[in-house]
């Protein structure tokens, strides 16, 4: 929520300001306040926690400057204690992305961004953020667009495709429309 950190986070991995940032929060119920919602709760709640990222609505409660281009919103809610714990910790969103420069591949420990860490404030290590020996890990999180009513599509396809997709599809009807 705070516009000087979005800007430095974009200054710091070189990333274009028109690639949106997803924002963290520890638990869905917080989704609600930041997110037009227009799936059902039992969704939400099947794929988060997890390597999801799901796009909605944003409402009005987001910082205007947290990608202001767009009238969506990435939201991710990790299956990691201890990032779901930082951000149960804080008032508001956090700001989310991967700690690497804009298209280097995703770390999943610390060591693995020590470029950067002469230009953070404070690194905090709460492990590792899935298995460093599984190449799927270093895709991403799936990022799948819920913004239109009934229909879905894949943003980046990341570790967790398949079985969202079964999801979406099967258990709640939803169509997959081409991106």
């Amino acid at each position: 929520q705070d516009s000087a950190a979005v800007r430095s986070i974009y200054s710091l991995k070189g990333r274009n300001g028109a690639k949106p940032l997803a924002i963290c929060l520890g638990d869905v119920e917080r989704l609600y306040r930041y997110c037009h919602v227009n799936v059902p709760d039992e969704l939400l709640r099947d794929l988060l926690p997890g390597p999801v990222t799901l796009v909605l609505q944003r409402s009005e409660e987001l910082n205007k400057d947290l990608n202001p281009f767009t009238s969506l919103v990435g939201v991710r809610i990790p299956n990691h204690s201890f990032v779901r714990d930082l951000a149960r910790a804080c008032s508001g969103p956090l700001a989310l992305t991967s700690a690497n420069i804009s298209s280097q591949g995703s770390t999943l420990t610390v060591s693995e961004f020590q470029d950067l860490w002469p230009q953070l404030s404070l690194i905090i290590d709460g492990g590792p953020i899935g298995d460093i020996w599984s190449p799927e890990c270093r895709l991403g999180s799936t990022v799948v667009d819920l913004s239109v009513s009934g229909k879905f599509s894949i943003i980046r396809p990341g570790c967790a495709l398949t079985p969202t997709v079964e999801i979406l599809r099967q258990k709640y009807g939803l169509v997959l429309e081409s991106s």
